[in-house]
Parts: C-alpha cells; structure tokens; sequence
C-alpha cells in the first residue's frame, strides 16, 4: 500500500472511529513522517491531539506499536478510551496482579494488541524484551515515547528509566520512534535526539502560545529581617485568597516543597474550602484519591508538588497559582499549562519572592552524582565483577551503594555507559570496558566523564535566572515565554497578561524594601542615600550588578536594562545614580 493510500484510508478510520472531520495544525505533517518510518520529534502545546499521531497511524502499520508513559494513570485513560472505540490495546505496569500480568502478556505474544502501553521501567526488564522479541526484530513497527522530554538531563521532568529507551530500540531492531512533548528548548531537542539516538528525524513543532492563558506576576517580596519569611507567607495567602475568592472553578496550587503543601492545604481546610493534597511522600493509595476527588469534582482545590499533574486530563481548571517559583521556566510553562483544556479563559499566578530562589538552589546543588559518586561506582563495579568473574546487574550495584538514590545510581550508571568505560548488555548486567593503564588512569577517565555534570549545573543557575527575570521582566508574559521557546511572537501584547493589562508606569518611591541579599544590604546599610523616584532613561547603577539605565518604574520596583540585554527589576532602595554615564 502506498503512502497516499494509507493517508486515504487512516482518514476513513478518523472519522468512522474517532469521529473526527479533520486533523489540527501539525498532526498530519507528524502522521505523514510516521507512516514514511522516519524518527519524528514533534512538540504540541497541551490540548493539540498528540495522542492521535500515534493511534491513528498505529491502525495502518505493521507490527506492534510500543507506547512507553511515564505516569501510569495517564496509560490507564488512554487505554480506556481506545476499548472504548474498539480498538485492542494492552497495559504492562506495576498495578497489575499476576493473572493480568500473564494474560497481558500472552495477548502480546500471540500479535491481539496493535497498541501496547508500557513504562520505562518495565521496558528495561529483560523478560519483558524477550517478550517483544519473541516475534522476531520486526514484531515492533513503532515505539511512541510520550513526554520525551523526561529522558533530557537538561531538562525539568528528567527520569534515568527514559534513558535505556536507546537500548530497547536497537535490540527491538531499530523500528521508528515518534517522541511527544508538549514543550522544549533547543538544548532539549538536541538532548532527546541523542538520548534516544534518533536518526535524522524529522521536527514538527506547532507553537508555543495558547491565547486563552492569562499570565500574572504577583510580587510579595517583603524583604529580610528576622520576620522577613513570616511577612512573605502573609502576604502569599491573602494573594491565593483573593484568586481563589474570585474565580469559581477548580484550581491547583503549586508548592516547592511537601512542608508548604501541607501548611497550605490545613489552611484552606480549615477556612471550609474544598481542596485535596498530592505529593511524593503520601502513600499511592493517598495519591489516587486525591486524584480522584480533584478529577471528580468533590475537591474544588489541589494543593500539589509537582508530583501531581502531568497527564491530567481535566479540562476545566480555571486557574493555576504557584505558590512559590519553580526552577525554570519549562517547569512553570507545563504547569501552568493544566489549566484552560477547554479553551475557555483561565489564570495562571505566581506569587513572587525573590528569595524563594534559595529553595531551588537547594534542589539544584544535590541533583546530579558528584565525581566521587562515580569512583565509588566504578570500584564497587570492578570490586564485584573481580568476586564473582561475572557481570553485575543494578539491583546487585543498588544493594552494595545503599545510600545512592536510585535515580542517581541510573544516571551515573549511563554516563559511565556513554563514556565506554562500562559496557551493559541485553539483560541490562554491566561490567567493566578492558582497559590499558592502571587504576589511576580509570580514574581519571571516570572524573572526565563526570565532569560533564559541570556544564549541566551550570545550565541549572541559567534556567533558574530565566524564571526569576520572567517574574521580574516588565515585558508581555507572553512575549517572553515565546522567546524562550525560540518562537517569533506574531505579536506585540497579548492584551491579557498583567503587563498588557496595567503596563508599569511611572511613579514615585516613598519608603525602602530589602530582598535579604547581604551585599546590597551591607551598601545600604553603610550610608546610602533614601530612595528617589526614577525615570526611564536614567542612568542608575545596583551594587553587584553594575550600571544600566531605568527602563520602567512601578511603584517600588525599579525595571533596569544591562549592557548584557537582561532587564532585571529591583526594588528601587537599591538603585544609585550613576557615577559616570552608562
């Protein structure tokens, strides 16, 4: 059957079984490369039909299509929907019994399911490989990796068990791959082209802006001093109570840490709101039923880590208020992203506090192994394989590093794999690559291969700077998520956003507010004069930032533009008149 016929007759399945007159902006052009057996790497803004790029196609190929998930509830929706139209498909996870397990198994084998939903953990156990092979290389015709961007160490949702995709690939006989986002920067792409070692794909993006989200910033910096926090979380809750207050419909509130989510939802609790609470630490079965009752309606209210929310398919949140910022502007962007599926308008809120950076900070200085981790891995590695003359597989690695984390343990495990000083074979069991040189010189090659986690920490501290100058920039929200995307904004304002809304105006300052930073503290509190107003134009400059000139002024904050290109706001008993001209 040639391409044009199958686009024909995929058509026909469309309507007769999805009931859909036509495809969205950049479906066809990704279920055209599918079914030419390209690589494709597609990114759809949240509620564009990614889905349908691989179910449709997955009618009208050979094979076995092989969709990896991270989130189990979101496997479970969509199988249940294509039972539901009729179509075969097939579960693997860790929820199901043995009977389920053994039945869904046979299915596979015996070719019943076209569709066959998997995580990645599962994917990387032998015995399920042996199944998917059992039908030889081809048996497979595509694998589908929905949320590849959790398989980027650069990026916000990163999870080690995409990173043995690449593997199962080549072991399944190399068959398509179609990687799915809802969104990602350029360093992404490129990490999820290599990660899953795609062969010049194709990219189909189909835009960044969904017109129907209404971004505000809401600046609750109060300062430092011993009561600097305390005056901060005040003026946080009377900011979510008046957007609760004001909105009718469902909401999430996000929080940095599990200690707010739980402070934040006894106090809606206990003001008589409707409100669920999800985070890591609560047991599955917690989980699910606050899941269910956010999902059901009976929870107006979520109050989450971002542990909750990927996959949710609600389409009627109404708004979406962080509670504190996240570390980048991917993260902020998913996030906010669960509100207004149905199109209709919906609030996305951050309630900001410049040192609410500390947090991430905190998360950013523990999230990859150090160098030390990865000798100590390499040694317990060659301490093993010398005992046993054989390989060690990572269950055997994990119980001799008991106080490695898993997630770490992985992705040290991989780096020293992409760096051909550890080699893992189809059972995913490791051993040591032969070497010349001694002990000392595998040393110095493990230290070089961790070193590339430098760069990466470094890319973290930009990330994190974004999101602050997103909060603090006096530019349309909008326009500066789009840059950040690489997308050329079709627009000047979007009309919607606080800044379109209420651009900063000119306005004199009558009292002085500290961020807590010590080395403008210490300039301030050594004699510096009182705040004046400013103008745009002035010639200003900020202890440790250097000279800019004021581009905007609101109030008590004072936006200035660098001679880098950054404009950054500041509260403006920070700002000096220039000692020369910028």
């Amino acid at each position: 059957m040639t391409l044009e016929q199958r686009l024909r007759s995929m058509r026909k399945t469309m309507r007769d079984m999805f009931g859909i007159a036509r495809l969205r902006a950049g479906q066809e052009d990704i279920i055209r490369s599918v079914l030419e057996r390209r690589d494709t790497l597609a990114t759809m803004p949240t509620g564009a039909g990614k889905s349908l790029c691989y179910q449709l196609p997955a009618l009208h190929l050979d094979g076995t299509t092989l969709v990896v998930s991270p989130l189990i509830a979101l496997m479970k929706d969509q199988a249940d929907k294509l039972l539901a139209a009729g179509i075969e498909c097939t579960l693997v996870n860790s929820t199901l019994r043995e009977r389920e397990e053994r039945e869904a198994l046979q299915r596979i084998l015996d070719g019943r399911s076209g569709i066959v939903f998997v995580t990645p953990e599962r994917l990387s156990q032998p015995a399920f490989m042996k199944v998917l092979r059992a039908g030889g290389t081809q048996s497979v015709g595509l694998i589908v990796v929905d949320e590849a961007h959790c398989v980027s160490q650069w990026g916000h949702d990163f999870r080690p068990a995409f990173l043995g995709i690449a593997g199962a690939v080549k072991a399944l006989g190399q068959p398509p791959v179609l990687a799915l986002t809802a969104t990602a920067t350029q360093p992404v792409l490129d990490d999820v082209t290599r990660s899953l070692g795609l062969r010049d794909p194709r990219i189909v993006r189909t835009g960044t802006l969904r017109e129907n989200l209404r971004y505000r910033v809401v600046q609750v910096s109060v300062g430092g001093g011993k009561d600097g926090g305390e005056r901060a979380a005040q003026a946080k809750r009377e900011q979510l109570r008046e957007v609760i207050a004001s909105n009718a419909g469902s909401g999430i509130i996000y929080t940095a840490t599990v200690r707010d989510a739980e402070g934040i939802h006894a106090w809606l609790a206990q003001a008589g709101e409707s409100v669920a609470l999800y985070h890591g630490k609560l047991t599955p079965s917690a989980r699910d039923a606050a899941q269910d009752a956010f999902m059901s309606g009976s929870a107006r209210l979520m109050v989450a880590t971002n542990a909750f929310g990927m996959g949710i398919d609600k389409a009627d949140i109404r708004f979406v208020v962080h509670y504190q910022m996240p570390g980048s502007l991917d993260a902020y962007y998913q996030e906010t992203g669960r509100a207004g599926r149905d199109g209709e308008p919906a609030d996305c809120v951050l309630l900001f506090d410049l040192n609410d950076r500390r947090i991430q900070q905190f998360f950013l200085a523990g999230r990859y192994p150090s160098v030390e981790l990865a000798q100590r891995l390499y040694d317990t590695l060659a301490g093993r394989c010398k005992e046993t003359g054989a390989r060690a597989t990572f269950v055997e690695l994990k119980d001799a590093l008991p106080d490695v984390g898993r997630g770490k343990l992985e992705v040290a495990l991989n780096m020293l794999v992409d760096a051909r000083i550890v080699a893992r074979d189809r059972q995913r069991r490791y051993r040591l690559r032969a070497r010349d040189g001694a002990r000392d010189s595998a040393h110095e090659a493990v230290a070089k291969a961790a070193g590339q986690f430098e760069a990466r920490s470094v890319r973290d501290k930009e990330t994190l700077q974004q999101m602050i100058d997103y909060a603090q920039s006096g530019q349309c929200r909008w326009r500066v998520i789009l840059a950040y995307y690489g997308d050329t904004p079709s627009m000047r304002r979007c009309g919607v956003c606080d800044n379109c809304l209420s651009p900063p105006q000119i306005a004199p300052v009558e009292r002085s507010i500290t961020v807590g930073d010590a080395s403008i503290d210490a300039e301030v509190a050594n004699g510096a004069s009182k705040p004046q107003p400013w103008s745009p134009g002035d010639a200003v400059r900020v202890p440790r930032f250097g000279s800019g000139e004021v581009a905007l002024v609101s109030g008590e904050q004072v936006a200035i533009v660098f001679p880098d290109g950054r404009t950054r706001t500041f509260m403006a008993s920070y700002v000096r008149a220039a000692r020369r001209p910028v």
